[in-house]
């Protein structure tokens, strides 16, 4: 470990002394790969990824820490995402809501953002695609994290009036709400953490919430695992200025507009077809302020250096009114979640 340590420390200066950024995100994820593809057991290579998770995090501070914006406050889910991706030695910058995650990154304030993108029961996340529409950030990576919600609170389960949590958390738990606390009032609140700190100080209020939530703010867990789809899990972007280098797996995701026409959607779809890439995720977005206006968000299997890619988004800048380049990442390795919403 402090042989590692060293040598961390070494190739940081060197990438610092010639203008390179001193760590890669895609050459951690690459290390995170090979471990896991050498354990033979008898841990989990998801175990043994977390242990190196720490490592490589502690190793990577000692050259420089990162700031991480993510919706807070602490033990949000998406702070559970940020840890899953950095590990718990970098700067954790708790905030609001989703828009100050990404203007923490575009002013500069934070090197990385952890941002929700969608749900595997819920599908998209409306205010992450609205923020890609409003401002210049790019994703560099992607995190699924497994989404398990607990009820937490300081008093019996017969004693809750009120249930707090966000939006989505309530909506992917209202058939076990519906059933077990039916007479309970369910009120929404910005980000789960927030749900826990209220059930901490109300009496009669409970939250839903991660169990970490719980642990952190002194609640009693009154049942576990309370969402209503099994395989519940949320596909969060990493946002930041340092780009993704190619793997030979990765994606790239795309903002487009049509003009309002017939055919004006399957003309630029079939952009991609022509040069043979995969579509894995597409999405259309209203644009704010326009009648019958929308963007599309597609994922697209390869990287944007790739020759038949950098060919395909030069053919759609001839076919689309907007067009921008969101980003190249290295795809999830799906260690600790399934894939969530995938074509």
């Amino acid at each position: 470990m402090e042989e590692r340590a060293v040598l961390a420390q070494k190739i940081g200066q060197m990438n610092q002394a010639s203008g390179q950024p001193p760590f890669l995100l895609g050459d951690e994820q690459d290390a995170m790969l090979r471990v896991a593809s050498a354990a033979k057991g008898p841990l989990s290579p998801a175990a043994i990824q977390t242990v190196f998770r720490e490592l490589v995090s502690s190793c990577r501070s000692l050259v420089h820490e990162p700031s991480v914006a993510f919706l807070g406050p602490l033990y949000s889910y998406s702070h559970l995402a940020a840890i899953h991706r950095f590990g718990r030695s970098v700067r954790s910058v708790p905030v609001g809501s989703i828009s100050a995650v990404f203007e923490e990154v575009n002013r500069g304030q934070s090197d990385f953002g952890i941002v929700p993108l969608e749900n595997s029961t819920d599908g998209r996340v409306a205010d992450t695609l609205d923020m890609f529409a409003r401002v210049p950030v790019r994703i560099c990576g992607e995190v699924e994290l497994e989404i398990h919600h607990a009820l937490l609170a300081r008093c019996q389960r017969a004693d809750v009036k009120e249930v707090y949590s966000r939006p989505q958390a309530l909506s992917q738990c209202r058939n076990w709400l519906a059933r077990h606390l039916p007479a309970a009032r369910t009120i929404e609140v910005t980000s789960t953490s927030t749900a826990a700190q209220l059930a901490a100080e109300k009496p009669g209020a409970a939250a839903v919430a991660s169990l970490e939530a719980g642990v952190h703010y002194g609640l009693n867990v009154l049942a576990e695992q309370i969402e209503d789809n099994p395989g519940n899990a949320t596909r969060f972007a990493v946002i930041g200025d340092q780009p993704a280098r190619r793997t030979g797996r990765d994606k790239t995701a795309l903002m487009f507009q049509v003009e309002h026409r017939p055919g004006g959607l399957a003309d630029a779809i079939n952009v991609f077809k022509r040069y043979r890439l995969n579509m894995t995720w597409i999405e259309s977005f209203p644009i704010p302020g326009s009648k019958r206006a929308y963007l599309f968000f597609v994922e697209l299997e390869g990287h944007q250096t790739d020759l038949r890619l950098r060919r395909a988004i030069s053919l759609l800048e001839q076919k689309t009114l907007r067009l921008e380049v969101l980003g190249s990442f290295p795809c999830n390795t799906g260690d600790e979640a399934p894939n969530a919403g995938r074509e």
